[in-house]
């Protein structure tokens, strides 16, 4: 059983807390009310104990107010709302049926030992920006200036892809503050757009011109897009980002990630955009998976429109803390739902950033790019997977997360690399910004790349595949034997 931390002296009842019973006066329900009078935020208020010792009258300054099986006549003479069951010996069907006694009293009813554990990740899971990040990290924050970005930004016309998502919702936060002519607001999913909108404006009427309903792969509709919104501007975010799909569907993610970058980037010199900046992956460098060889594919659809009218750039991530589908939103997750964690391996390592440090960098490669370079966040070392579990957990105080590691799956790399072994690495104006410039493009690339929108099309996997292996030659699938599940040691005491 685990405890929240305790603080001392009572604290005064605040409006909204919930008359609250407390089943079982032993040593658990004494210590679940001390917690609950020191520490703010459960919206409970215990105001007695259900307990079945005849001799038992006060515990803690409350009163014991009946046996456990009078739990309903008791809420209903006290006014109690709510019913914690604080007796973890007992057996499994007893604690059902106080449940389904609390219940049917119309209470709202926690049991031990899960409501301490829920109720400590109902609070702490609940912003995820109030972690050490820098522990997690294993490295400083970096937080990059913005002030060119905003000399950048003021005044122009801005369209965001994939405005919906995680980082094209907060490349879509920063760029309003530094007051935009227009943001345009480009997304596939209507909902996103929606919550998006309300966030930004505090109205969700999606009945403005700057919100975009639209699909990257349609060249028609991208091209009408900006033809109508004429945008100086244009971060590219969406995209299809999680690899064991990708390596299942891998026609979608040409269609996506290649054909719909194609589609902005003609779209983007036709109309004269001044800067064009694509948000790729570090999966891109040597890649081995379907999303690494797709979006380098993306890289170099970017590199190859170069010279023209429009600045292009591409900016790799590493994997972005707290963003829709990452690391630390599955370990929420599992650990809210009482799961064990999953790990793929052992001696897995990834490069992470935070979603402010992702958007800082797109917004100051969009300053820096000339030659169509591909921009690197210096994000220090790879950081072990479960070391940052570990990490996560201590954050949290919870001391009892076990690990379940399931095996590499096709795709996935051990370690990751931010630039392929034939990239030269350059500094910026920026000491925690890298860039390489590519060279020359494969040969027959505009051939191949015909070829390979071909395939996709006729949803021919097979064939797609190949046709990215001869696109790029540097393109290494991995495959890995599934093994079987191995369940971890727990949470190491003393960490």
């Amino acid at each position: 059983m685990m405890f929240l931390p305790r603080g001392g002296g009572h604290r005064p009842v605040r409006s909204g807390e919930l008359p609250t019973l407390v089943v079982g006066a032993g040593e658990a329900g004494r210590e679940l009310v001390r917690t609950i009078r020191a520490s703010e935020g459960y919206g409970l208020r215990p105001i007695g104990f259900l307990d079945d010792d005849p001799h038992l009258r006060r515990a803690v300054a409350l009163p014991v107010l009946g046996r456990t099986d009078e739990l309903a006549s008791v809420a209903r003479r006290t006014g109690a709302r709510a019913a914690l069951i604080a007796m973890p010996s007992l057996p499994q069907s007893r604690i059902a049926e106080l449940i389904e006694l609390a219940s049917c009293a119309g209470l709202l009813v926690r049991y031990l030992p899960s409501f301490l554990s829920a109720i400590e990740r109902d609070l702490r899971l609940s912003d995820l920006r109030g972690l050490r990040v820098d522990h997690l990290l294993g490295r400083d924050e970096i937080h990059i200036p913005s002030d060119r970005a905003c000399n950048l930004i003021r005044g122009r016309r801005v369209l965001v892809t994939g405005a919906g998502g995680s980082i094209g919702s907060e490349l879509c936060r920063q760029i309003d503050r530094f007051a935009p002519a227009a943001l345009y607001l480009l997304d596939y999913d209507e909902s996103n757009l929606h919550t998006l909108q309300l966030e930004l404006t505090g109205a969700g009427l999606l009945d403005s011109d700057e919100i975009i309903v639209a699909n990257i792969r349609d060249r028609h509709r991208i091209d009408q897009v900006f033809a109508q919104t004429r945008p100086d501007l244009v971060f590219h975010a969406a995209a299809h980002k999680h690899l064991p799909l990708l390596e299942r569907h891998p026609c979608e993610g040409v269609k996506t990630n290649v054909l719909g970058t194609q589609h902005l980037v003609d779209a983007a010199v036709k109309y004269g955009v001044s800067r064009f900046v694509l948000i790729s992956t570090d999966k891109a460098a040597d890649p081995s998976s379907v999303l690494g060889a797709t979006k380098r594919l993306a890289e170099l659809i970017v590199q190859r429109a170069a010279g023209g009218p429009t600045c292009m750039a591409a900016v790799r991530f590493g994997n972005v803390l707290g963003s829709r589908g990452s690391l630390l939103s599955v370990l929420a997750n599992q650990i809210a739902a009482d799961r064990s964690v999953t790990v793929t391996h052992p001696d897995v390592t990834r490069f992470f950033m935070t979603v402010e440090e992702a958007v800082s960098l797109v917004l100051e490669a969009a300053t820096m790019s000339e030659l169509a370079e591909t921009f690197v966040l210096d994000m220090g070392k790879p950081v072990s997977i479960v070391e940052l579990v570990y990490k996560y957990a201590e954050e949290l105080h919870l001391p009892d997360v076990k690990i379940t590691f399931t095996g590499l799956r096709p795709g996935e790399k051990l370690e990751e690399k931010v630039f392929s072994d034939g990239e030269l690495r350059v500094g910026t104006a920026h000491p925690k910004v890298w860039a390489t410039r590519g060279g020359s493009l494969p040969a027959e690339f505009s051939e191949r790349l015909q070829a390979l929108y071909d395939s996709s099309e006729l949803n021919d996997a097979e064939h797609t595949r190949d046709l990215l292996r001869e696109l790029l030659p540097e393109y290494l699938p991995t495959s890995y034997p599934r093994t079987p599940a191995s369940v971890g040691a727990p949470y190491p005491d003393g960490f």
